[in-house]
């Protein structure tokens, strides 16, 4: 009897222990489960982007002209991007809208969003939404109202006359010397407003106490910027670099409204515009694909090395 009761007692007594101890099982649905509500993006994201890339490197390796059989090319229409000189320009031009798109809008973007921040300006919505307002209008829109502004008779031109500077006028879009730099400086207007509204969150998250210390110890504005500033904003700026370089990368609008024909001498042709020339132009849709792999290589290199830069922690 009374080992039938110590074992009872025992038995309810490990019963408990074990509903006690805790699950080593982590909480929620297994992994695998997880994949499943993943699998429909996954799919999107697989049919509309991962399988037109493949595609479009299959084609790189054909010599087709997009209606007839086509024939075996291998590596020859990549030899050709870094062997035929409109091709290799078209990268070169790309360059200096790099500059235009990311460089300058990112330094101009950091100089206004501090001041900004600094002078506590009246009615900062409204100078936000005026700067981030070239992001929302079409580039075909914005490509014209320029083309306007730049025509021989545009308001450009006429600021100039009156001013005095009648020399210094010409037709910028006319001009092979001037005519890439021209576009250039329309991305850095579209680019900035981008810039400057992401440096103005970041800067929104610094902490106060920081700019205080700062000028306890009789830091200036400069010294501000380079030791409270800038590495709170390293993820901003990196956001910043990577958006603004693939919209230089990926340029087409502009540079196909603007300069009709790549420009004078094709001075503004770039890779974007020499895809669509030699797809739809000049029948040869492998060389189109394969600056189109190349596009596409070199934005994912770019995004890589500015991630890597900027994500550092210091």
């Amino acid at each position: 009897m009374s080992r039938t009761l110590t074992t009872s007692t025992t038995s309810s007594t490990a019963t408990r222990r074990n509903k006690a101890a805790p699950s080593t099982t982590p909480p929620g649905e297994p992994r695998r489960v997880g994949y499943l509500y993943l699998l429909p993006a996954l799919l999107v994201y697989g049919v509309f982007l991962l399988f037109p890339l493949l595609h479009s490197g299959w084609l790189s390796l054909y010599e087709w002209d997009g209606l007839s059989v086509g024939t075996w090319a291998g590596l020859d229409n990549y030899v050709g991007i870094f062997t035929e000189e409109g091709a290799l320009a078209s990268f070169g031009h790309v360059g200096v809208l790099v500059v235009f798109f990311a460089v300058i809008p990112v330094c101009i973007g950091l100089v206004l969003a501090t001041a900004l921040h600094r002078i506590r300006v009246r009615g900062l919505p409204f100078f936000r939404t005026s700067l981030f307002l070239p992001q929302v209008i079409a580039m075909v829109v914005v490509a014209v109202a320029w083309q306007q502004i730049y025509a021989p008779d545009g308001a450009l031109n006429e600021a100039l006359r009156f001013i005095g500077l009648d020399g210094i006028t010409r037709t910028w879009l006319g001009d092979s010397g001037t005519a890439l730099f021209a576009v250039g400086a329309v991305g850095t207007w579209v680019q900035t407003g981008l810039v400057v509204v992401l440096m103005l969150g970041g800067i929104g998250k610094i902490s106060d106490e920081l700019f205080d210390a700062a000028r306890l110890d009789g830091a200036g504005v400069v010294w501000e910027f380079r030791a409270v500033i800038l590495p709170a904003l390293r993820k901003e700026i990196g956001v910043a670099l990577t958006l603004t370089v693939i919209a230089a990368l990926r340029t087409f609008d502009l540079v196909y409204m603007m300069t009709p024909q790549g420009g004078p001498g094709g001075s503004t042709t770039v890779p974007s515009y020499e895809v669509y020339y030699q797809a739809f132009r000049a029948g040869e849709v492998g060389s189109a694909a394969a600056i189109g792999v190349v596009i596409t290589l070199l934005a994912f290199g770019i995004t890589f090395l500015i991630t890597r830069i900027t994500g550092r922690e210091r």
